[in-house]
């Protein structure tokens, strides 16, 4: 009877000890939280990570700011202008997308991979707000 009493508390113990082994690691917080918390700042970047997002947060500026000039476009246009424009605009967007993938596998693997990928992103993304700025100056 004793050693069966002596087993029950030792598996009661190590029961609660990993019970609490496993609170605690579930209290954790996780690495992404974390990062999302964190304000990011770009002025001085001191990590890959920081790069990286601070690379995509640049690229989504330039992207937000193309399709505001890509919805001025549109309006102005007469259908069957409308029509080629959004079809140049989705070729354009494989386009844009393909050769950014093209120009990140160079670095396939590379904590680099992602800031070369939104800065080619970024960049082309800028280059095409011009060129649709130029269409929206040119067309009554």
């Amino acid at each position: 009877m004793r050693q069966l009493l002596l087993v029950l508390a030792s598996m009661v113990t190590l029961s609660s000890l990993g019970t609490s082994t496993m609170t605690i690691a579930d209290t954790t917080p996780d690495l992404r939280e974390m990062r999302l918390v964190q304000r990011v700042n770009c002025n001085n970047t001191q990590t890959q990570i920081a790069i990286n997002e601070c690379a995509k947060l640049s690229y989504q500026k330039a992207d937000k700011r193309l399709n505001q000039v890509y919805q001025q476009l549109l309006p102005t246009l007469e259908t069957s202008r409308k029509q080629k424009l959004i079809a140049a605009q989705q070729a354009w967007l494989k386009f844009r997308d393909s050769n950014c993938e093209f120009k990140r596998s160079r670095y396939e693997g590379g904590s680099i991979a992602p800031s070369i990928y939104s800065g080619c992103l970024e960049n082309t993304t800028k280059l095409r707000t011009q060129e649709l700025q130029e269409y929206l100056k040119s067309d009554p």
